[in-house]
């Protein structure tokens, strides 16, 4: 089985020979992680918010330093499970290459979010749930498509990014493994099989899947609407997200002075504590007395205790993964003192980090962005006569470009436009299309 899981069978190259000799020292995965870390597309998550605004004179974390410290995680955690599975199977030595897939999809798996942090997704999916019913209503969208739209799902959009091919661009996209892509489709169904902004990949990379569910040997549960079992390592790669998304916010919230550093350090405390480790714990905590030091250290520890616990849940259910049954996510099946711990952060996250007035007021601003941003083009690319339409149509980059178009392709274009913006680029150009800002006149 994990012969056909792991892969490196890449999009816009499947009828290669080539799927598993290492090129000048690297192997297919490690090629995955370089032709990402060195995109565009990775590089503008500098300027889109993760949860708190952008910094000013105090950095906190955005959607590419997130990337990364998953990315990081993700690696030991599949080193973790890698050396377990070699043991099982010693006749497989492409298991090795496990770190390196889960660490490229880690870097992958937020790369289709836009603009505004979370709130980005709602927005965009609320404004087409509101504005664009009669476009279904008279049979120029189908269900399928028309949920694509009003669930759209950053996940989903991540898996477009890296594999539609743009105008002027070469078939295959980012041509990825078929095995990292897969590892980054939490939700393994289309939009059609959900109520809610949870599905892994729009109508137009649907036949896409289903050839990479065939190639690496995933069940197909339902042909239509599709489900097919989730692959494997999408639950390390859930993990190494849901660990980074528990603390890192605790550490910016100190930071901000949102938190206090005795919360934020009794918060992180029971995580990095266990009957083995809590004498060098607290020897080193009586070491340490900065207070982000201090927090930085437990937060540090904290990581280490939960990718061990996950890499053990992994291993305990690892028949059931094989087999394509579904399980629950890892950090669900962490000992009840870390599932307590964890609810507890997760709870005062909702009530003091989340509901913030900073973090509600980029909430309220992105709406105001984006909804106006995806009314204006939307229109513009559904009447693209109209003499505005054709300077708003100008403004969008010609890769995204499609030429005789149908309604559900001329609305993805606003998607992928819109979906690709940084916050700052966004803002920007929400100025000038409103005349809030006229670029050359002094204000």
């Amino acid at each position: 089985m994990w012969s056909n899981l792991i892969s490196g069978i890449r999009t816009g190259k499947e009828t290669s020979t080539s799927t598993t000799t290492p090129t000048i020292g690297r192997s297919h995965f490690q090629r995955d992680y370089d032709r990402l870390i060195f995109s565009s597309a990775f590089r503008r998550m500098q300027n889109k918010t993760q949860v708190f605004p952008l910094p000013g004179a105090v950095f906190v974390h955005n959607r590419l330093t997130h990337s990364l410290e998953v990315a990081s995680v993700g690696r030991t955690l599949g080193s973790l499970v890698a050396d377990e599975l070699l043991n099982l199977y010693p006749n497989l030595p492409q298991l090795a290459e496990i770190p390196h897939i889960v660490a490229a999809a880690c870097l992958a798996h937020d790369m289709g979010n836009p603009p505004f942090g979370h709130a980005g997704e709602t927005i965009i999916s609320g404004y087409f749930k509101d504005n664009c019913e009669h476009l279904y209503n008279q049979g120029l969208l189908t269900k399928g498509e028309w949920h694509d739209l009003i669930y759209f799902d950053g996940n989903a959009n991540a898996l477009r990014l890296l594999t539609a091919q743009l105008n002027g661009r070469r078939a295959g996209g980012f041509g990825l493994s078929y095995s990292t892509l897969a590892s980054i489709i939490k939700y393994p169904y289309e939009s059609a099989l959900t109520d809610k902004n949870k599905f892994g990949f729009f109508q137009s990379e649907k036949e896409l899947v289903r050839r990479m569910a065939t190639a690496l040997g995933m069940h197909i549960i339902d042909n239509d609407p599709l489900r097919v079992a989730r692959y494997p390592l999408t639950y390390l790669v859930e993990a190494a997200d849901d660990i980074c998304y528990l603390l890192m916010d605790l550490e910016d919230a100190h930071k901000l002075a949102i938190l206090s550093g005795e919360e934020v350090f009794n918060l992180l405390l029971p995580l990095a504590s266990d009957e083995e480790s809590s004498t060098e714990l607290h020897d080193n905590l009586a070491i340490v007395t900065d207070p982000n030091e201090r927090i930085a250290y437990l937060r540090a520890v904290a990581i280490s205790k939960l990718i061990q616990e996950c890499a053990l849940a992994f291993m305990n259910n690892i028949t059931k993964i094989e087999q394509g049954e579904a399980v629950l996510p890892l950090v669900k099946q962490l000992p009840k003192t870390y599932l307590d711990a964890a609810e507890r952060i997760t709870q005062l996250s909702i009530q003091k980090i989340y509901n913030h007035n900073t973090v509600v007021e980029i909430e309220i601003a992105g709406h105001r962005i984006l909804s106006t941003l995806c009314h204006e083009y939307t229109q513009a690319m559904l009447h693209p006569k109209r003499q505005l339409s054709k300077k708003l149509i100008s403004r969008i980059p010609e890769q995204y470009h499609n030429s005789g178009a149908t309604t559900y392709k001329q609305l993805m274009t606003v998607v992928d436009f819109i979906s690709g913006m940084t916050d700052v680029y966004a803002l920007e150009l929400y100025r000038n299309i409103t005349g809030i800002s006229i670029p050359g006149i002094v204000r």
